[in-house]
C-alpha cells in the first residue's frame, strides 16, 4: 500500500512540473532548437556545461551558441578546432576553458561524421541485456577521449589534465555522470519537458542524473542507502523508481529537481511521509 501511495504522489508531481518549469534550465536552450539535428548538438553543449549556477550555465552555453550560429549541427560538421578554439578564447565557464569547448565540439564532428549522429556513435557501446545505460556510457566515454584532438593540446595524444576529459566521465570511475545521464534524459524519454528524439535508447535503461538537489532528496525520501553520491547511488536511486514505474524510472528526475531547486519543503516532507513504508518494501 505505500509503494502504491508513493507512486500516486510522485505521479501527481510528474504531472504538475510540466514545461511551464523549464526555466530556468539548460534544457530551455534545447528545446528552442527547431531541428532534431540541432536539438542532439545543442544537447552535448547544454550537458557538458550543466555544472554551476544555473545563470551561468545558461550564459556559457549561449556564448557557444553565438560562435555556432543559426544551424548549430551544420556549423559542427564544419567547424574547424583551431578557429574553433580562436573564436572561444575569451569563455570561460569555471574549471573549463574555451578550447576545451573546442574539442568538445570537434569530438562532435567526429561523431557524426562517423555514426551521422551522436546517437549513432553512442548506440556502438550499448549492450543487449544489460541492465542499464551503464556499459554503454563506459563505451561512450572511453572512445571519445580516443578521438582526435585536432592539436588543441599539443602534437601528442589526449594529456591526462585536458580539460575536457571532465565532459566525459564514466561509471567505471564511479562517477555518477550526472550531466551525460541528464543528457541521455533529454533524448531518450518521449513524454513530458523531453525531447525523445532518440530511439537508440530505451527509457527504461536511463539513469537518474544525480546532482546536489537529487542527492538530498533522496536520502530524506530513503530512496537509497548509499550515503556517498557516486554511480552506485546513482544506480541504487535508478532501481527503486524503477519498481514505481518499470518502464520509465527517471520520469521523476525534473520533478525532483524542481522541488529542490525552488525549496518545496512541504511537497518533500509530504513525500518522506510516503516513503517510509516503501523504503521498507524495496530494500
Amino acid at each position: 500500500m505505500r509503494l502504491d501511495e508513493l507512486r500516486r504522489r510522485l505521479d501527481e508531481l510528474y504531472l504538475h512540473y510540466d514545461h511551464r518549469f523549464v526555466d530556468p534550465d539548460p534544457l530551455q536552450l534545447v528545446r528552442a532548437q527547431d531541428a532534431d539535428e540541432d536539438r542532439e548538438v545543442v544537447g552535448v553543449i547544454a550537458s557538458a556545461l550543466a555544472y554551476g549556477n544555473v545563470l551561468q550555465i545558461k550564459r556559457s552555453i549561449t556564448a557557444v551558441l553565438a560562435v555556432l550560429g543559426d544551424r548549430p549541427a551544420r556549423a559542427v560538421r564544419r567547424l574547424d578546432p583551431r578557429a574553433a578554439a580562436k573564436s572561444l578564447q575569451r569563455f570561460r565557464h569555471r574549471f573549463n576553458d574555451g578550447r576545451d569547448v573546442a574539442c568538445l565540439l570537434f569530438f562532435v564532428r567526429q561523431m557524426l561524421e562517423r555514426e551521422g549522429s551522436v546517437e549513432g556513435f553512442f548506440a556502438r557501446g550499448l549492450e543487449a541485456g544489460a541492465a542499464d545505460v551503464g556499459p554503454g556510457l563506459v563505451s561512450f566515454s572511453g572512445r571519445a577521449l580516443a578521438l582526435d584532438h585536432g592539436g588543441l593540446y599539443g602534437r601528442r595524444g589526449l594529456p591526462a589534465g585536458a580539460g575536457v576529459r571532465f565532459f566525459f566521465p564514466s561509471p567505471s570511475d564511479g562517477s555518477a555522470c550526472k550531466r551525460l545521464n541528464l543528457y541521455l534524459r533529454w533524448m531518450a524519454r518521449r513524454d513530458g519537458v523531453d525531447l525523445g528524439i532518440w530511439r537508440a535508447v530505451d527509457p527504461s535503461g536511463l539513469v537518474i542524473p544525480l546532482d546536489a538537489h537529487i542527492y538530498a532528496i533522496a536520502r530524506r525520501v530513503r530512496l537509497t542507502r548509499y550515503r556517498s553520491p557516486g554511480w552506485p547511488m546513482a544506480v541504487d536511486i535508478t532501481r527503486r523508481l524503477r519498481l514505481l514505474d518499470p518502464a520509465d524510472p527517471v520520469k521523476y528526475d525534473f520533478a525532483f529537481h524542481r522541488m529542490g531547486l525552488f525549496k518545496k519543503t512541504e511537497q518533500i516532507r509530504s513525500l518522506i511521509c510516503y516513503s517510509t513504508g516503501a523504503s521498507k518494501t524495496t530494500e
